[in-house]
């Protein structure tokens, strides 16, 4: 028995391509002559239905997995609100620190309003500018 080449799988457009010329073979036929099988020891070809779906999903662009945060968990969302603890302190969460990709250490100048606080984040080639402004205040 000739052993029997077997064909790259299609991805992305090209994929599309052919099962849209393959409208009217079954799925498993389609998957097969898009490269979705395998052949095993005994000779007989396998259908990979799961990476043919897997496959057609990616080349059409739907999303079915969320996307992983940043540290691979869940939690909140940024509201963009705070409230004072019962301790006194404002706490800016990591989702805004991660978002504006600040470093530990990295420092701000505090502007007090009537009604609001201003952070600055202060450069370190801006440090002298900032220093007179802190000693005139």
């Amino acid at each position: 028995m000739a052993k029997q080449k077997k064909i790259e799988p299609l991805v992305g457009e090209d994929l599309l391509r052919k099962v849209k010329e393959l409208e009217n073979e079954s799925k498993e036929d389609k998957a097969k002559k898009c490269g979705y099988y395998t052949v095993t020891k005994n000779g007989i070809e396998r259908v990979n239905m799961m990476k043919f779906l897997n496959a057609l999903i990616d080349a059409e662009g739907i999303q079915l997995d969320s996307t992983p945060s940043a540290n691979g968990r869940g939690g909140r969302s940024a509201s963009y609100r705070i409230s004072v603890q019962s301790n006194g302190n404002l706490l800016i969460g990591s989702a805004y620190t991660k978002q504006m990709n600040l470093k530990p250490g990295d420092e701000f100048l505090i502007t007090l309003g009537k009604k609001h606080i201003r952070l600055r984040q202060v450069d370190p080639e801006d440090r002298e500018d900032i220093e007179d402004i802190e000693a005139t205040a």
